[in-house]
């Protein structure tokens, strides 16, 4: 007679790809029987989120009362969102040090969410949530509720919540708000929609690679 085997659960695209910016660790308390999702799936949720995002971005532009935050290159464009990346990133890894609990579901959502990967697909880590996230909350959300400090507050939790996989999730829910905030006052007082975006992809690329480097053993085909 043939014994009938569980088939370990796969994690949800949703669950997976609530990205903001890495490390991310909304994936507290998951049963370690869950299976991971494969390189190409995490690829096409990747995908999928980033345009939904920005699909939700352009009917609230073509239906809301609101304006994009201008997009525009200069020369302190760079260096400044160079600047930003390099705080969120610090703070990141001094949480990461010192917050246990930080530490511990970051490790553990990053061996889901990074290990299927190879290095070139990092680029996608860094763009995709990067573009369709900044465009969203900081370029949508945050002219949408005011560019003053109430605005900020309001688009910046909102862009915590979207990154709430579970009620034990706190930790993370305020690191992305607190993330959110840098981004959304960045994007005010430069009056420049293109800081935070670049700030966020940089920000999601260092993380990302630093995590891989560190782990050779993730590196797969």
């Amino acid at each position: 007679m043939a014994i009938k085997r569980d088939r370990p659960a796969r994690i949800p695209y949703r669950q997976c790809f609530n990205f903001y910016c890495l490390p991310k660790p909304f994936v507290t308390q998951i049963d370690p029987q869950l299976q991971p999702l494969t390189r190409t799936q995490l690829l096409i949720a990747m995908g999928v989120t980033a345009v939904l995002l920005g699909l939700l971005a352009k009917l609230w532009l073509q239906f809301g009362d609101v304006a994009l935050l201008p997009l525009r290159w200069n020369v302190a464009t760079l260096p400044f969102a160079m600047a930003i990346a390099a705080i969120v990133t610090t703070i990141s890894s001094l949480m990461y040090q010192f917050w246990a609990a930080y530490r511990n579901s970051a490790d553990f959502y990053l061996e889901f969410v990074l290990k299927p990967l190879v290095l070139p697909d990092l680029i996608w880590v860094g763009l995709l949530p990067g573009l369709s996230e900044e465009l969203l909350f900081r370029g949508v959300m945050l002219p949408a509720f005011g560019t003053d400090t109430t605005g900020i507050a309001v688009s910046s939790l909102c862009f915590g919540i979207l990154h709430l996989s579970n009620c034990k999730q706190w930790q993370y829910v305020v690191w992305a708000t607190i993330v959110g905030f840098i981004l959304g006052y960045s994007a005010v007082i430069t009056n420049n929609l293109l800081v935070p975006i670049i700030a966020h992809v940089l920000i999601n690329l260092i993380s990302s690679s630093i995590w891989k480097l560190k782990h050779p053993e993730s590196q797969t085909e």
